[in-house]
């Protein structure tokens, strides 16, 4: 593939790494080398953070109408482009080619929305908060937070690395940004075509690498205000700690093991529909997949019978193969070690008694790829590891329910908090189901809609904050209280001779 940027981004031009080190970018579909990328290290990532803070001086004063000018002028960059990043994010991370081009067009469509949000900021500046004391003028300023160290993963290359560069360029903040080595590519060309878009040098830099020897510093850097990390849970707390040395402003998107509860009113085929794109799409690899299904025993059988009869037809594909009505294409997993990963816990839930609907192992007939069959396991225990860990990639446990206090329970029991999904006919359920799980997206009757507008993210161990919607835009700003004393009379605490204090205030 052509192409393939071997270089970081850094102060609006394309930079070999200070170490001349370069890592192989492997293809996940027939296990050969795509190409190389840079392998960062902390002097890498000291200049991208000096060029970050040198271009904040700036950029970080400017208005939200001129940060959304540009950010419209980026979408329509990424939209000029589209086929080329999509087919790029296609053949680097697996994903077929259909899905990428969905990615793209949000990505797209998320730099609009910042655009909003910047230029509402300008309209929120100086709004007057009431005290309770006419004496008092208080008003409310939103600055950005300064330079924001983003750390992002390889399931959606540009999208997760858009939700959070766009909304921290929107505040008026400056981005070291720290693709996943495994997929860097869009996320280097996307910056390239917002230096072109008039996005000035310094306010979006690019260094790629492996977490520990770029990831770890960026997460420590004290010219860091900000780390916004996506990401697994183990690497997470060391991501938060590495912030708390310096007690910066951090949130984590740390995944999870969503349930999907499906009760017995249920149109099947849909209720099947909805069961397979929750697991199955993105190959699996989604931290809001809902992986742990609990059908409502009345329905099961039917529910086990389709899902085993559809899943069997799902083809296993090249990325780049064409969309073809009433096909569901899956690509291969994005590596050796994280299709290895999924095949350990398949054998473990094997082991501990889970019984097989289908898939089990690599599909038929493929010998090369990092490729696994849409697995479903039946009888499966809440004690069992495949149900309470989670697996990334396409796995779904099942477990049958009677009462819906019973489905509740089992669907809260779990460190994950990050999504949720129930399916049912009964709008009142629908409602009381939608309130008591203890999750920070709740999907009814589907599962994994995502929208910029709306909050990604989650309690527990799903992380810290929120990225998307108004709430992830906010998390890239610091609030100022300005108070002004506007009184006519002394205030009256300090009484000078033949000072006579006026009657109370408070």
């Amino acid at each position: 593939m052509k192409d393939l940027i071997d270089k970081h981004f850094i102060d609006g031009k394309l930079e070999a790494p200070v170490k001349g080190q370069y890592l192989d970018v492997i293809n996940p579909h027939d296990e050969t080398v795509l190409g190389k990328s840079a392998a960062g290290t902390a002097e890498d990532i000291d200049k991208a953070v000096a060029s970050a803070r040198e271009a904040w001086k700036a950029w970080g004063q400017t208005t939200g109408k001129h940060r959304a000018e540009i950010l419209r002028k980026i979408a329509d960059g990424v939209e000029a482009n589209k086929d080329a990043l999509a087919e790029k994010e296609a053949v680097n991370a697996g994903k077929p080619l259909l899905e990428t081009a969905w990615d793209i067009d949000d990505v797209a469509g998320c730099f609009r929305y910042n655009a909003e949000l910047a230029e509402a900021l300008d309209g929120k500046q100086g709004s007057k908060v009431d005290a309770g004391m006419e004496e008092f003028d208080v008003k409310l300023f939103y600055d950005p937070v300064g330079v924001a160290g983003c750390i992002t993963p390889w399931n959606y290359p540009a999208l997760m690395a858009t939700w959070k560069v766009a909304a921290a360029l929107g505040a008026g903040c400056c981005v070291v940004l720290k693709p996943s080595e495994l997929a860097p590519y869009t996320c280097l060309d996307i910056a390239v075509i917002a230096h072109k878009a008039g996005l000035p040098a310094g306010c979006l830099n690019v260094v790629t690498g492996l977490g520990v020897d770029a990831g770890a510093p960026l997460s420590a850097h004290e010219g860091v205000d900000k780390v916004a990390f996506t990401g697994s849970v183990e690497t997470g707390k060391k991501v938060m700690k590495a912030a708390a040395d310096g007690v910066r402003n951090i949130s984590l998107e740390l995944g999870g093991k969503s349930p999907i509860i499906i009760f017995d009113d249920v149109n099947v085929d849909q209720a099947v529909e909805w069961l397979m794109f929750g697991i199955f799409w993105t190959n699996g690899q989604i931290c809001s997949a809902t992986s742990r299904a609990l059908i409502h025993e009345n329905i099961a059988t039917k529910i086990l019978a389709r899902m085993k009869e559809v899943a069997s037809k799902i083809e296993p594909c090249h990325p780049l193969t064409p969309p073809k009505d009433g096909v569901a294409y899956m690509g291969p997993l994005i590596s050796r070690t994280q299709r290895d990963k999924v095949l350990s816990y398949i054998e473990a839930g094997k082991a501990e008694g889970a019984k097989l609907l289908c898939g089990g192992g690599a599909p038929p007939g493929i010998s090369k790829g990092f490729y696994v069959a849409p697995t479903v396991f039946t009888d499966v225990e809440p004690t069992m590891k495949v149900w309470r860990e989670e697996i990334f990639g396409p796995v779904l446990c099942v477990k049958t329910f009677k009462e819906e206090a019973d489905a509740l329970a089992l669907a809260n029991d779990s460190w994950s908090g990050l999504a949720s999904a129930v399916l049912t006919g009964d709008a009142e359920r629908s409602r009381r189901m939608a309130r008591a799980l203890r999750t920070g997206i709740v999907w009814v009757n589907c599962s994994q809609p995502c929208f910029c507008q709306a909050p990604w993210g989650g309690p527990k161990k799903s992380g810290i904050g929120r990225d998307n919607g108004e709430a992830g835009f906010s998390s890239y700003l610091e609030v100022k209280q300005v108070t002004e004393y506007i009184g006519k009379e002394p205030w009256g605490w300090y009484q000078p001779p033949g000072f006579t204090r006026p009657p109370s205030k408070l």
